[in-house]
């Protein structure tokens, strides 16, 4: 079986990585998060493009205290040895209440736009969307959160970013209607949460929602440097007789 890549190629003084040479055209040139978008969509980002998704990622690297990084920071006690493995445990916790709600957005909004096609305003697709989803049980994915209540402060700081850069298209339209409709059904604010306004913004940018969360679990593993080296200070502070905070 032979397997091949047109991700990265290699040769005695050349690297390849999607077709630009590592060194002289990505090296010093782009950032990480650049980088992500190349995987993402086979091209480099614009300037505009770029700074709006470092933002994104900016905007979710750092939760505090969450599931993830605890089991980041218990799994690297009981494997020092193994950052890899710390970095991993804290991870696998990306599902529907943390980070996995964006995807989950995306999928909403890319599929409401879709299915209802031709269709001039965004009013009925909102009313249409929260309907159908309430006739199947589900929840509204993106709103909701237990500290930042009624707004979240990420939101509108990255919809100003994506109006800035003229980046506002219909996604964040929509799901700004849902948002409207939504706290008129409850009869009081829900916050759309940074999830839910990621969700929106990348699928501006016509990414799939399959990849959006991707996005999401690289920044968090970002994230995860911090509560590790945290847990290391503390370790040689205890060595030296001080109490870990």
């Amino acid at each position: 079986m032979e397997f091949q890549t047109r991700i990265g190629v290699s040769q005695p003084d050349r690297i390849y990585v999607h077709g630009y040479d590592l060194t002289d055209e990505l090296v010093g040139e782009i950032t990480l998060a650049d980088m992500a978008f190349l995987g993402a969509a086979h091209r480099k980002p614009t300037a505009q493009e770029s700074r709006m998704l470092n933002a994104c990622m900016v905007a979710i690297c750092e939760h505090g205290f969450t599931p993830r990084s605890l089991s980041a920071r218990l799994t690297y006690l009981g494997a020092p040895e193994a950052v890899q493995a710390a970095v991993a445990a804290g991870l696998l916790g990306a599902g529907s209440v943390y980070l996995g709600a964006m995807e989950y957005v995306a999928q909403m909004l890319q599929d409401g736009l879709k299915q209802h096609e031709g269709e001039s305003g965004v009013q009925l697709i909102a009313a249409q969307t929260i309907a159908e989803r309430e006739e199947k049980g589900l929840q509204l994915p993106g709103f909701g959160h237990p500290i930042h209540r009624p707004v979240d402060p990420r939101t509108p700081k990255l919809f100003a970013l994506a109006e800035e850069l003229g980046f506002t298209g219909r996604h964040i339209a929509l799901i700004n209607e849902i948002h409207r409709q939504f706290c008129e059904r409850k009869g009081k604010a829900i916050t759309l949460n940074v999830t839910g306004a990621i969700g929106a913004v990348l699928s501006d940018r016509k990414l799939h929602y399959s990849v959006v969360k991707s996005f999401a679990v690289a920044a968090r593993a970002v994230g995860l440097i911090a509560h590790i080296v945290e847990e290391i200070e503390a370790g040689r502070k205890n060595k030296h007789g001080t109490a870990a905070v």
